[in-house]
C-alpha cells in the first residue's frame, strides 16, 4: 500500500471554524494511525474573500492545540515558512501549475471557453427557475468554433473556462456513505478557470491533491455535491482517483447550521473562554465518532488508535455545549497545581494565595474564564455576625471551644499538605467523639466569613498558617 497522505485545505477567510478543526482532526487521526503524512494546504484562490493574516492565525491555532502536520506552511517565531517536497502549499503561488492542466482539458475537448456576461447568466438562471428547471449553464459557448473563440479573445472579450460534463453517471465509493450515484445530466458545466486567471476551487483541488499524492480526501459533507465534478476531472486528466470520505455536518442543538448568531463557532472563541486544549480536542474528536459506547474521556493517542472511518456516523453531529462544559470540568479536576498554573496563566491574577484559591475552585467551574469571579470568597471578610459561627445543633460556647482547640491543633500542622491538614483535624474530631458540624462549621465560617464557601481544609491550605490563625482569632473575639 502507498503511503497514506491526508490534508486539511482551509481558505484564509477569517477565524478558524470549529468545523475546520473537526475535519482536521479526522484527517490527523487517520494519517497518524496509518503512519502516514498529514498536510496543510492553503486554498486562497478566492481573492475577494481573502483576509490578511488569516493563514498565520490558522497556524497559530494549530500550534496552540499541538496538532502537528508534516508538510505545508509552518509558523515559527511569528514567521511563515514552508516545508515539504511537493510545495508550494499555497495555491496563489501555484498558478502556473494549473494552466497546464486547463490547456490539456481544452485540447481534449473536455473544457471550453465561455464568454457569457454575468447579466446573461443571471437572466438564464431566472428563466430556468421560473420553469422549475435545475439551474445550470445552457452551453451556448460550447458550440463556438476555434476561430470564433480566437476572434473573441483577440477582441479582448473576457472569458472563463468551463469543464464539459460528459453524459452518463458518476459513481463514488465513499468510505462513510458507501456507493453514491450521480446523474451527470444534473451536474453543471463548472467554471474551472476564472476571468482573472485564477483556477476555481474545483480545478485547483484536483490538481493539488494529485500532485501532492493525497491518498484520502476526508472532508465535510457539504462538499459531497462537488465530488462527482472532481472525479470527472481526475478521469479526464488521467489522474488516480483518491479515496473519499465525507464527514457529517456539525449542527446546533436545534439542528440549525452553526453560525455566529447562535454562539461560538471559532476555535479561538473556545480557547479564549478557557476551554482546555485536551478537552476541546477530546470533544471535537468524538463528534460523529465515539470509539466506545460508555467511555467519554480519551487521550489524543487513544483516539488515533481507535479511529475508523467506517464507524463515523452518516448523520449530523450535534455541538452540545453542556457536554463540552462537563468534559472541560473533568480535565480541570485532574490537573496538578503546576499544570493548572500553566493552563490558567491568562485567566488568574493575584498572588500565590489567589493561585491556590483558583486551584481549589477549578473543579467548581466549567471554564477558566469563570475562575476570577470565584476568588473574592477568599479575600478577608471580618464583617459577619457572630451568630453565623454557631452550628444549628450547637451554641456559642461550644463554637468558641472548638475554635480554640483547632487553633492549638493547627500550630504544629504543615500547611503545605492539604491531605495532612484534613487528617489532623479529623483525628481531633475522632479522638473527641465530635460531630463534624460542631468543628467544621465554625472553622469554615471563621476562615471565609460566609455561610457558603469551600471546605475548611481547602481554606486552610489556600490561606496559609499565619492568615488562617489570624482569621480564627478574629472569630474568637466575636464570640467573647
Amino acid at each position: 500500500m502507498n503511503e497514506v497522505r491526508t490534508r486539511i485545505a482551509p481558505s484564509p477567510t477569517g477565524y478558524v471554524h470549529i468545523g475546520t478543526l473537526h475535519t482536521a482532526l479526522f484527517n490527523y487521526f487517520f494519517a497518524r494511525q496509518n503512519k502516514g503524512k498529514f498536510i496543510i494546504r492553503i486554498e486562497d484562490t478566492d481573492r475577494e474573500r481573502f483576509v490578511e493574516g488569516a493563514t498565520e492565525n490558522l497556524l497559530g491555532v494549530f500550534n496552540a492545540l499541538k496538532i502537528e502536520h508534516d508538510e505545508g506552511p509552518f509558523l515559527e517565531d511569528g514567521k511563515m515558512i514552508q516545508r515539504g517536497d511537493v510545495g508550494p502549499y499555497i495555491q496563489s503561488e501555484r498558478l502556473g501549475t494549473y494552466k497546464k492542466y486547463v490547456d490539456q482539458l481544452l485540447a481534449q475537448g473536455d473544457a471550453y471557453h465561455c464568454f457569457c456576461s454575468k447579466e446573461r447568466l443571471e437572466e438564464m438562471r431566472s428563466a430556468q427557475q421560473a420553469t422549475k428547471q435545475t439551474p445550470k449553464y445552457d452551453r451556448r459557448c460550447a458550440s463556438l468554433t476555434p476561430d470564433e473563440v480566437q476572434q473573441k479573445i483577440s477582441a479582448g472579450e473576457p472569458f472563463v473556462i468551463r469543464m464539459k460534463v460528459p453524459e452518463g453517471e458518476t459513481i463514488i465509493e465513499d468510505e462513510i456513505r458507501g456507493t453514491i450515484k450521480f446523474n451527470n445530466a444534473d451536474i453543471d458545466d463548472q467554471v474551472i478557470l476564472k476571468s482573472d486567471g485564477f483556477p476555481t476551487y474545483h480545478m485547483a483541488v484536483v490538481v493539488d491533491d494529485s500532485l501532492m499524492n493525497i491518498t484520502h480526501i476526508i472532508r465535510g459533507e457539504e462538499w459531497l455535491p462537488s465530488a462527482p465534478k472532481h472525479v470527472m476531472l481526475y478521469k479526464m486528466l488521467g489522474l488516480a482517483v483518491p479515496v473519499f470520505a465525507h464527514l457529517p455536518l456539525l449542527l446546533n442543538p436545534d439542528r440549525s447550521k452553526l453560525s455566529k448568531r447562535q454562539g461560538d463557532v471559532s476555535v479561538e472563541d473556545y480557547l479564549k473562554k478557557g476551554y482546555l486544549r485536551d478537552a476541546l480536542l477530546n470533544f471535537v474528536g468524538t463528534l460523529g465518532f465515539n470509539p466506545s459506547g460508555e467511555k467519554e474521556i480519551f487521550t489524543l493517542q487513544e483516539l488515533i488508535d481507535a479511529f475508523d472511518l467506517k464507524r463515523v456516523n452518516k448523520s449530523s453531529a450535534i455541538l452540545n455545549k453542556e457536554k463540552l462544559d462537563w468534559m472541560n470540568n473533568q480535565y480541570l479536576q485532574k490537573m496538578t497545581f503546576d499544570e493548572f498554573k500553566a493552563a490558567a496563566k491568562d485567566f488568574v491574577t493575584g498572588d500565590e494565595t489567589m493561585w491556590k484559591a483558583a486551584f481549589i475552585e477549578r473543579g467548581r467551574v466549567n471554564r477558566l474564564d469563570e475562575l476570577q469571579a470565584k476568588l473574592s470568597a477568599y479575600e478577608t471578610n471580618s464583617d459577619y455576625d457572630a451568630s453565623l459561627l454557631v452550628w444549628k445543633k450547637s451554641d456559642a460556647a461550644d463554637a468558641k471551644l472548638q475554635l480554640e482547640n483547632i487553633k492549638a491543633q493547627l500550630d504544629s500542622v504543615s500547611f503545605d499538605d492539604l491531605a495532612g491538614i484534613e487528617d489532623s483535624i479529623r483525628s481531633y474530631m475522632t479522638a473527641g467523639g465530635l460531630q463534624a458540624g460542631n468543628v467544621l462549621w465554625p472553622l469554615r465560617v471563621a476562615l471565609s466569613g460566609q455561610e457558603k464557601s469551600a471546605s475548611p481544609f481547602e481554606l486552610l491550605w489556600v490561606l496559609g498558617k499565619d492568615e488562617s490563625l489570624n482569621r480564627i482569632e478574629v472569630a474568637l473575639q466575636k464570640l467573647v
